[in-house]
């Protein structure tokens, strides 16, 4: 039913940086300001009516809860989700994993539907749900036909609002939970980027697995979850977000309807602004972590500290990273398998955050081609560092930073997702003909000294293969 996201891009995204778009933190403190100075009532805008997308509306609840819709009559389906701004790095040591646990269990029960309920009463009109976890937000969503819309958000906001989180549901999703856990560890093309998030950011919550371990799930109490729950999930930390064919008003109405009397019904509240980006995140010095294991292939990724989320150059960074190791015609791709048919996969990935990220280049390759991979990433990233990229290379990136970021709009999804995170991230939704702009504005000088600065750091290194640390001695 549910799932951790862990890699911050997995490998079917090749790499590509997306951009859902969003304000400065100037910009989002003004949109916060705005929602001032309501009297208990609802406060609705219209946010873009989109030649590339629909209508986008926003509506803010007494509660502080927001829910934006973006209006698409041409579809026949909906998609409906329920952001909570609360992730894997919002849990203290002995919590790790809390997030996730709590995730698994909202759809276990609540006071009006029992788990089996939740689940039939969607799939019985050919819908589908499902949730995730990241280290900075949770999503529960559900797509189902537009005519099914009521439902979805009744069934929904229920299981989000009202769990009960019974005592004998606590220690069977425990159980769940640790095979999941055991399944990530067989899995080391997924583990490698744990292992790399820990040897930038070390016992930092960003530098922990959103699943937790054995070790904090295993004691984990009910009362602990519980606890979580109520202090974290709270209305002016959700937004609900809602694309397809839809009246946004008759969507406000069918949430209010089904929160009512929960917990999520309360007083009056602003919205919380986006997370801030204080204290700073403090990184590892690049150090080198092994993971020892006997499989058929080595997993790599070779990388260091980033930019984060709302820095201005993010734009920039999206271009470099789409012709370093974003595509088949990305300089990796070509050095490392085309030409030289080392690795299978190989590609670059950005990971941003509130007040940090991540830059780094994954691998996969036969034990015995480690080194010859190695060297060549860092000779290309040496390269690119020192001079930089074409004129026709960036161009080529914008191009995929463009056609990605406006495919991508082409399901009910992705529109959902859009919305929500341009709320809960950014506090702004940045309209689509605007973004593209801001790539076209990227220039060669922008991206080469974006890459001087970011590939000329030291690199921290995590391997999980047949190896030890002294396989690996510091460069």
């Amino acid at each position: 039913m549910s799932r951790a996201v862990r890699a911050p891009f997995p490998p079917d995204r090749r790499g590509v940086v997306s951009f859902p778009g969003g304000a400065t933190r100037a910009g989002s403190a003004a949109w916060a300001a705005e929602a001032g100075g309501r009297a208990g009532r609802a406060v609705t805008r219209t946010i873009a009516d989109d030649p590339l997308g629909g209508t986008v509306r926003r509506t803010v609840l007494p509660s502080g809860l927001r829910v934006l819709t973006e209006a698409i009559p041409t579809m026949r389906s909906v998609s409906f989700g329920i952001w909570v701004a609360v992730g894997s790095r919002d849990e203290t040591g002995t919590q790790s994993g809390a997030a996730h646990f709590l995730e698994h269990l909202l759809f276990k029960g609540t006071r009006k539907r029992s788990a089996l309920e939740i689940s039939s009463a969607i799939e019985a009109v050919g819908g589908e749900t499902n949730a995730f976890t990241t280290k900075e937000y949770t999503c529960y969503y559900a797509r189902v036909l537009d005519e099914d819309l009521p439902l979805a958000i009744d069934v929904m906001c229920d299981l989000v609002a009202d769990s009960v989180l019974e005592p004998a549901d606590v220690e069977t999703e425990r159980g769940v939970i640790l095979e999941e856990i055991a399944m990530h560890d067989d899995e080391p093309g997924d583990e490698v980027h744990d292992l790399f998030s820990r040897a930038v950011y070390g016992d930092h919550p960003l530098g922990r697995l959103i699943s937790g371990t054995e070790e904090t799930v295993t004691p984990m109490s009910r009362r602990q979850i519980q606890s979580f729950y109520r202090r974290r999930y709270t209305a002016p930390q959700i937004v609900v977000a809602a694309a397809g064919n839809l009246d946004h008003a008759a969507v406000v109405k069918l949430v209010r309807q089904a929160l009512r009397g929960s917990p999520l019904d309360t007083e009056k509240a602003e919205p919380a602004s986006p997370r801030a980006a204080t204290p700073a995140v403090r990184t590892r010095p690049a150090t080198t972590l092994v993971e020892s294991k006997e499989t058929e292939q080595a997993h790599l990724i070779l990388g260091c500290p980033g930019i984060d989320r709302t820095d201005e150059r993010r734009f920039a960074l999206g271009v470099l990273n789409n012709v370093l190791g974003g595509g088949m015609s990305s300089r990796l791709f070509q050095e490392i398998r085309e030409q030289r048919g080392l690795a299978y996969s190989v590609y670059s990935y950005a990971s941003q955050y509130a007040d940090t990220g991540i830059f780094a280049v994954y691998a996969g390759c036969a034990p015995g081609k480690v080194d010859e991979v190695l060297d060549l990433t860092r000779a290309e990233l040496a390269r690119v560092a020192a001079g930089g990229l074409t004129a026709a290379e960036v161009a080529r990136g914008k191009g995929m930073s463009k056609g990605s970021f406006v495919l991508g709009l082409e399901d009910t999804g992705s529109r959902m997702s859009r919305l929500a995170k341009g709320e809960l991230l950014y506090g702004d939704l940045m309209p689509v003909d605007d973004l593209l702009a801001r790539v076209d504005a990227v220039t060669v000088d922008d991206v080469n000294a974006l890459a001087a600065e970011l590939l000329g750091r030291e690199m921290s290194l995590a391997v999980v293969g047949p190896f030890t640390r002294t396989d690996f001695p510091t460069r």
